[in-house]
């Protein structure tokens, strides 16, 4: 397979292309909520003392970055009432999502979690808000980037996205602690004030989202989508995926109690509490999804929606990608996206500790971490979407994966040296460059496998699947440690690694990347207009 390439000076050029600095400010948008909802929440919630216990209840608002496939189509087919004529269908999606964003941090404002029960409930409630508007907003930014420009410029974009995300995430986490302690609240001298006016200012960072929502053009290929269902047959839809939805939300809730008991029951039997818990929970949530399809099955089945729209909404998305590429080749594709990023997210979720363990103090940390860690993610990203643009995005994405597993291998010296301040910065400059490298090309490698007629639910199935089996594998990494130390830990994290610079060699030689784009546009284009 051979991609185009650019020349170097277009490739420096697209630094300025305004595609790209489009996406370096919605990237600061997405950024914004994620960190409103963990660390600096728990923290405000720590202070208003509330019990690390009723913290965990909180990981709920994450629910929305997890499933958010499951309403992605709906992005893709249902238009907004008025709003979807004024401003296209990309445009209107990502307005909504912005405003609901600042109405649950608002909301969250209001809410003194100190009060107690029944503000903790409604602060949760207002934070699982929080967590599917954002979710949403990152559904409707991935489909516009996708759309806005072709494979070439993908690299570029996703680097500026990965960027401005960063950097939010900077200022909604230690901008915003800091924030608060200027208003004058800390531990043990709890002030909500300091709290409602640090979310409002928050609140009020969403308007340079929402300013850049109102000023950029909607993509050509999403304005010439034409809608084929009347208003009130997309009402039904939308019925049958609430009730659907809230059919796995009250069998999943009901399901608590059972399941808690089970869990004790079984880690006894296996002598493993994670692996029960995970068990127990992987049960939970295929009886809960049961649930929600018998249940969208009977409606289907009342007549309440047509079983076209079904069709057309979730069920089109995934065959179109299979008839695509092949059974063969797009099982392949799917192993490469699940696996991608194994080797740096199972050590990522242990690497904090390690640090500590090495006697590192959090400080040090925070500025090894946190300040030059992501400036050099930052810089790995564009370095990886200039590569992307001059070498081709597979190339990238083989140096990234490659890079990735074998710097993990820095870790063990690391581990010889101690508490030694000079390798710590070698070992999260080495770490954070090649995931920043590695993430720019394969965001741009995910791009290039979505057609443009579901590009929403195709990308979030892919940024779904991309961290699943990792995140599962990382659960286990303490216990890996445990078992063998940390050298043979890093050791395993380069294998886990290898295998996948397999499976690219073998997707760039089946793959036609460089027409792609323009073979899909034409495929969009012919759908929308018939």
């Amino acid at each position: 397979m051979q991609e185009s390439q650019a020349s170097w000076k277009e490739s420096l050029e697209a630094f300025l292309h305004p595609r790209v600095v489009v996406m370096l400010v919605l990237g600061f948008s997405a950024g914004i909520p994620i960190l409103l909802i963990f660390s600096s929440l728990s923290l405000w919630l720590r202070e208003a003392g509330v019990e690390r216990a009723d913290i965990t209840f909180f990981s709920w608002a994450a629910l929305g970055y997890s499933f958010k496939f499951v309403w992605a189509p709906l992005v893709d087919q249902l238009p907004l009432p008025w709003l979807s004529r004024l401003l296209g269908r990309r445009r209107s999606w990502l307005l909504l999502a912005q405003l609901a964003i600042i109405a649950a941090i608002g909301t969250m404002a209001s809410i003194d979690p100190a009060l107690g029960q029944e503000g903790q409930v409604a602060m949760a409630l207002a934070a699982v808000a929080l967590g599917f508007s954002s979710a949403t907003q990152d559904v409707v930014i991935d489909a516009y980037r996708i759309e806005a420009a072709d494979t070439r410029l993908q690299g570029m974009m996703s680097a500026a996205y990965i960027a401005g995300y960063r950097v939010a995430m900077v200022v909604a986490g230690a901008g915003a602690l800091v924030i608060a302690s200027g208003f004058g609240t800390e531990l043990g001298n709890y002030h909500y004030e300091a709290w409602r006016n640090t979310y409002w200012i928050m609140m009020l960072a969403m308007l340079i989202g929402v300013a850049t929502t109102l000023m950029i053009k909607e993509p050509e290929a999403s304005a010439q989508r034409n809608y084929h269902h009347s208003a009130l047959e997309y009402s039904r839809f939308l019925v049958l995926f609430a009730l659907s939805l809230s059919g796995f939300i009250v069998c999943f809730y009901l399901t608590s109690g059972v399941a808690q008991a089970l869990k004790v029951q079984l880690s006894a039997l296996l002598l493993n509490d994670a692996l029960a818990s995970f068990l127990i929970e992987i049960l939970r949530f295929c009886i809960a999804g049961s649930v929600s399809f018998l249940l969208a099955k009977v409606l289907l089945v009342s007549g309440l929606v047509q079983r076209s729209m079904v069709d057309e909404t979730y069920v089109a998305p995934v065959r179109e990608f299979f008839q695509r590429y092949g059974k063969g080749t797009a099982l392949l594709l799917l192993l490469l996206v699940g696996s991608y990023r194994i080797s740096d997210i199972i050590l990522g979720v242990i690497s904090n500790v390690f640090y500590l363990d090495m006697g590192f103090s959090k400080q040090q940390i925070a500025t090894a971490v946190k300040t030059f860690g992501v400036a050099m993610a930052i810089f790995g990203g564009f370095l990886g979407g200039l590569l992307a643009m001059r070498q081709g995005v597979m190339r990238i994405l083989f140096l990234g994966a490659l890079l990735s597993a074998i710097t993990n291998l820095l870790f063990m010296i690391l581990a010889d040296q101690g508490a030694d301040l000079l390798w710590l910065y070698i070992v999260v400059a080495a770490d954070n460059l090649s995931a920043g490298l590695a993430g720019a090309a394969f965001v741009a490698f995910l791009s290039s496998l979505t057609n443009i007629s579901f590009t929403a639910m195709q990308y979030a199935i892919f940024s779904s699947l991309m961290t699943l089996l990792p995140k599962i594998l990382g659960g286990y990494s303490g216990s890996i440690v445990d078992s063998v130390g940390y050298e043979w830990f890093f050791i395993f994290t380069t294998l886990v690694g290898l295998p996948v610079l397999l499976l690219i060699v073998v997707a760039n030689r089946w793959l036609p990347i460089a027409s792609l784009d323009s073979n899909v546009t034409k495929k969009a284009v012919a759908v929308n207009s018939g």
